[in-house]
């Protein structure tokens, strides 16, 4: 029979590092540098009923860390383009692209799944220029996928996720 693990818990405002508003971690001595933690931190993001939280698995306990972010938690880091269009996040979920989902709020695109937001950033937004299209000098966004064109709405304010 399986021992129950016991579960640490630490609240935002003890946490030492925090995700800034363009999917970088950040320390007490500013951006993380280590390629493999900066992944490995993305890749433990979890979110329960008290908010997003990093979650790690020791021997004999289990550990929540909540941390404050400035944005948004989930971020596209990378596109795969074929058949449907599929969105790599930063915690290693692929997502499929729902154009009637995005919305741009401060020149910043988003996408919206079931109650969670996805802010894209440049890495994820690049590949997708040659899908994006403009009317009006700027006025009026839209993405061409599979030959039909989509409006992408402004501001979604209304939308957001509770930090």
């Amino acid at each position: 029979m399986a021992r129950k693990r016991r579960v640490v818990v630490i609240p935002k405002e003890q946490a030492i590092f925090r995700l800034d508003g363009y999917g970088n971690w950040q320390g007490p001595d500013g951006p993380f540098q280590n390629r493999r933690i900066i992944e490995h931190f993305h890749r433990s993001i979890r979110r329960d009923e008290q908010g997003y939280h990093l979650a790690q698995t020791h021997r004999d306990w289990k550990e929540k860390v909540y941390f404050p972010y400035e944005d948004a938690v989930l971020f596209v880091m990378g596109v795969v383009k074929g058949e449907d269009i599929v969105l790599l996040l930063n915690t290693g979920r692929r997502v499929r692209l729902r154009p009637r989902n995005l919305f741009v709020k401060d020149d910043d695109l988003y996408m919206r799944v079931g109650n969670e937001i996805i802010k894209f950033s440049d890495r994820g937004l690049i590949p997708l220029a040659d899908f994006l299209e403009e009317e009006g000098e700027g006025e009026r966004l839209f993405i061409r996928v599979k030959g039909r064109r989509y409006r992408i709405r402004e501001d979604g304010a209304e939308d957001r996720a509770s930090r």
